[in-house]
């Protein structure tokens, strides 16, 4: 028995131990230093750039700036072919369009030489008036992106002329009629921020040449063979002649699905033929990676007296920043994620447009959109709930999905199966409300308890949903090769963040091959050696990832039973718990193994399979908190966070609890700590951990996580993601919190004392 257990991380040992493991620690020692020259304007042409001095300087071995890479557009998004992202990036460029856009990169023996010559590069810049705040990007007199540059795979909304990026609209029925039906009617705009991924290992990438000339690239990646494929097509290299590998991550949370520095170590170490590494600065993985889509999101909500909401619209304004990698996808999202929970609409209206402007681009993030949709979703239900007289929690329960039922959103919003919608097999939102009500004393403290003349407790709630992988997009792919002695390799394209991926599709081959997880040595992520999958992002690896390596052990156990007919001489063998039987005969699996490599019939054993998704079955959650406010100061404290979740079967339920507790702590901090501090002309000044304000143990109060178990037909074993799917609900919970403690709606992130203060005062 290998699932629903709790197997320990297979990499757990040695990363604690401290043995070498990330990017940095299996670069090189004799590596060339690769850094970046960076913009100090938001928005700029350069027009000129003299590296002379900066070439003399001793041990200085190459400088790259915009006329000497490659002149391609392309995107770094990281995602499958035909990208739903706009090719508008180019290695290098002449105009620089955020403060830290690169401007030019050097290669030398040491970072003293290499500091030095960046410090001697001159650069003579045309300065232009940025486009800051996006609220005033569309269809102002400064244009981010040339309308003229640029190009789409297919038609994704995109105007540069009005600065934008992306663009989405959809309707089901009649939103402005039903609302006109509507006994009840509310709306409000919510706005969200810029977050920072806060990986503690910075965006690293070495590279390196081969025997045979190849380019070999090591990069902390989440996508190591769109890697592979975006830097062949943009330096116009045959793939065969690019190797990526993905060693340990030290965190990702979508920030490492871009390309970052592989761009630059691969033409170093191309030029120059000498390996060399690039490791991003903290300051420049905050300023120069990328961030959170803030959004400005109208939701309007109609309800009739019985409680039944009967329309819904969702608008959004979203902020790409200088490029745009996942505009159009994290907006769709926003919908797609939050819109189906409330299935029993009569008509849903969700659109948005992607702008750019001259800050930070923005990009894939754990939530992907969901996080920025719920909390204006679920904030309004709780608004609409007290409309209708309706504890938010019944109300809830009258609109939202239910296993069995379906959304017309999902057939829409392309999350179907040949044209129709995807029927839910698996809901246990009813049960993890439940639990969640009961664990955080719903009865007791809603809607508020004052403690004393200053200080009020009490509680909020939301629900979400998320996803698992993307349908007709992910594939994954997975190996499993019979070694002798009766182990096997199981090898997987699939990116292991730290989230434990690895450990997990060992459990899923093992119990398919009825033996012990130890049995099962996993080897991934490197573009030579393992199948292609698209890699970690969309909550995909345990339901894309986990169902090819479901049907290779499948495969591999039919496969070797028979095999095992001619050794135990018999036209039927069963196979079970590491034992071939014959009516007559048994041969335990190390023996059978060992007879295909030094017996008299020889044979190497190998398996393989794919899974390609044509549905994204949503995991489901409930969560609850306890918070405690001081009335005189605004300050916020949250005592406890309760979760329940829907997962399906939890593959290992340490892994998922940890998930989930992690997901949680970063959906805290986007709603009461964390924000992009900007000047007027685009400098962040938050830039390192000690100013941008994360939270720690001491801020997040106590987190009780559990699950509440379903079995989703189309996954291993029963299992969904569950992966995003925790950091969600935090920003709708709290900000309900606040309305049953005061009365007041807190409708923009971070929420801060400062805030609620003001909101107090000026109710």
């Amino acid at each position: 028995m290998s699932v629903n257990m709790n197997i320990p991380k297979v990499d757990g040992i040695g990363l604690v131990t401290g043995k070498p493991a990330y990017t940095n620690d299996l670069a090189s020692k004799d590596s060339l230093i690769v850094k970046v020259l960076r913009s100090p304007y938001a928005y700029a042409k350069i027009r000129n750039i003299n590296t002379l001095a900066a070439s003399k300087v001793n041990g200085v071995e190459l400088i790259l700036t915009h006329k000497n890479v490659p002149d391609k557009v392309y995107t770094r998004a990281g995602q499958s072919a035909p990208e739903p992202s706009p090719y508008d990036k180019k290695i290098l460029d002449e105009y620089v369009r955020y403060i830290g856009d690169e401007v030019a990169v050097v290669a030398g023996i040491n970072e003293e030489a290499v500091d030095k010559a960046i410090n001697k590069i001159k650069v003579d810049y045309e300065v232009f008036e940025p486009v800051i705040d996006y609220e005033k990007a569309i269809g102002n007199n400064v244009k981010v992106h040339d309308p003229d540059c640029g190009t789409v795979r297919f038609d994704i909304g995109r105007d540069a002329s009005k600065n934008i990026a992306a663009s989405y609209h959809m309707e089901i029925g009649d939103v402005e009629e039903e609302f006109k039906k509507s006994d009840y009617y509310y709306e409000d705009v919510y706005y969200t921020q810029a977050q920072a991924h806060l990986a503690m290992e910075p965006h690293t990438a070495y590279a390196y040449l081969d025997l045979q000339d190849r380019l070999n690239i090591v990069t902390s990646t989440q996508t190591p063979f769109h890697v592979r494929r975006i830097i062949g097509q943009t330096l116009d290299m045959p793939l065969s002649k690019i190797r990526v590998f993905k060693p340990r991550i030290g965190g990702g949370y979508g920030g490492k699905q871009f390309i970052h520095g592989e761009f630059f170590v691969s033409l170093v170490t191309l030029r120059t033929k000498k390996p060399c590494k690039l490791v991003y600065s903290r300051k420049d993985v905050f300023s120069a990676s990328n961030t959170r889509h803030p959004m400005r999101i109208k939701l309007r909500i109609g309800a009739m007296k019985s409680g039944m909401i009967n329309s819904l619209e969702m608008k959004i304004l979203s902020n790409t920043g200088a490029y745009g990698e996942h505009s159009l996808t994290v907006l769709m999202v926003a919908g797609s994620k939050t819109l189906p929970l409330y299935n029993k609409v009569d008509a849903v209206k969700f659109s948005g447009d992607v702008v750019y402007t001259n800050t930070t681009p923005a990009g894939a993030y754990r939530g992907y959109g969901a996080i920025q949709g719920n909390f204006a979703l679920e904030s309004a239900i709780d608004e609409m709930a007290k409309l209708v007289n309706m504890d938010p929690i019944e109300f809830r329960r009258i609109n939202m999905m239910k296993e069995g039922e379906t959304s017309k959103i999902f057939e829409v919003m392309g999350e179907g199966t040949e044209g129709t919608a995807q029927i839910i097999k698996s809901c246990k939102l009813e049960e993890c409300i439940d639990e969640v009500k009961r664990k955080i004393n719903w009865n007791e403290l809603y809607p508020r308890k004052e403690i004393d003349e200053n200080t009020v407790r009490s509680v909020g709630l939301a629900i979400a949903m998320q996803g698992s992988g993307i349908p007709y997009v992910d594939m994954g792919s997975a190996i499993l090769k019979l070694n002798d002695d009766g182990f096997f390799n199981l090898l997987v394209g699939a990116t292991d963040l730290g989230t434990g991926s690895d450990t997990v599709l060992a459990q899923i081959a093992a119990e398919v091959l009825e033996i012990d997880t130890s049995k099962i040595i996993v080897y991934s992520s490197d573009t030579d050696l393992t199948p292609y999958d698209v890699g970690a992002y969309a909550s995909s690896t345990t339901y894309v990832s986990g169902n090819s390596v479901y049907l290779t052990a499948k495969k591999m156990v039919e496969i070797m039973k028979d095999r095992a007919k001619t050794i135990l001489e018999t036209e039927e063998v069963q196979y079970s718990k590491g034992v071939f039987k014959s009516k007559d005969k048994e041969i335990t699996l190390a023996d059978f193994s060992n007879e295909m490599y030094y017996g008299e019939d020889m044979k190497q054993l190998v398996a393989s399979e794919s899974y390609y998704g044509v549905k994204s079955p949503p995991p489901y959650m409930a969560c609850a908190c306890e918070v405690e406010i001081n009335k005189n100061t605004g300050k916020l404290k949250v005592l406890r966070c309760v979760a329940s979740v829907d997962c399906g079967v939890t593959l290992n339920p340490n892994l998922a609890r940890i998930q989930v507790e992690g997901a949680l702590v970063q959906g805290l901090g986007m709603t009461l700590f964390e924000h992009a501090d900007r000047s007027e002309k685009g400098t962040l000044y938050n830039n390192t951990f000690l100013t941008y304000g994360a939270p720690t143990k001491m801020e997040i109060g106590k987190l009780d996580v559990s699950f509440v178990e379903s079995y989703e037909p189309s996954g291993p074993f029963g299992s969904k993601s569950v992966g995003e799917i925790g950091i969600d609900t935090p920003p709708a919970v709290i900000s309900n919190a606040i309305k049953n403690a005061l009365g007041v709606r807190m409708k923009e992130l971070p929420i801060t004392p400062e805030k609620i203060w003001e909101a107090i005062n000026n109710k």
